[in-house]
This record gives structure tokens, sequence and C-alpha cells, in this order.
């Protein structure tokens, strides 16, 4: 029994950071490019205060990891799991969506 409640509180911390608006232009764009949170803050014009409490959450589920190159911290999509299941998830959306979600996406 107890391991099946640590499993749905993982999915509630993992689903959590993928249903934040923010944390989703995060993935959007390190899905483009990695990048230090200087061009993701000037790219996604997110303060980066904010911008880094969302990385640091995103780091802690693994969705995000980070690099050091010279002073600076990279950061880019786990490649292993993230990439994958994104793939994954708009295959299904092209497949199995096909517009009936768009008024729950576009906020209407």
């Amino acid at each position: 029994m107890k391991s099946e409640s640590c499993s749905n509180n993982t999915y509630h911390i993992f689903f959590r950071n993928l249903a934040n608006p923010i944390k989703i232009k995060i993935i959007s764009a390190l899905r483009e490019k990695e990048s230090s949170v200087s061009e993701l803050a000037k790219k996604l014009k997110i303060e980066q205060s904010k911008l880094s409490h969302s990385l640091a959450s995103l780091k802690c589920c693994n969705i995000v990891k980070v690099k050091q190159k010279g002073k600076q911290r990279i950061y880019f999509l786990h490649k292993k799991t993230i990439v994958p299941m994104l793939k994954l998830i708009d295959k299904h959306a092209k497949t199995f969506c096909k517009g009936i979600c768009s008024c729950e996406v576009a906020g209407k």
C-alpha cells in the first residue's frame, strides 16, 4: 500500500511541473536549444528570479539537467527520458486529439 501512495505523490509532483505554464515555456525553449538562465529570461521575457525558481523545480525532478560551461550554467532537457516522452505526447496529440482539446489548450 505504501508504494502506491509514493507513486501517486511522485506522479503529482511530476505532472504538476508539466502543468505549469512557465515551466512548459521553459521546456519548449530548451527543446529547441540548451540555454543559460539569462538566455532563457531574454527569450521568454520572464524575470530571472522566477525563472531560476522554476528551473530548480524542474531540475529536482530531472526534467531539466545542468552543465557548467565556463562561468555559465547551461540548462537542457533530460535526453534519455524527457525528450522521448515529449515526442510520444506529440504523437499522441496528433493522432488522438485532432483539435478536440484546442479550446482547453487555448484557455477558452
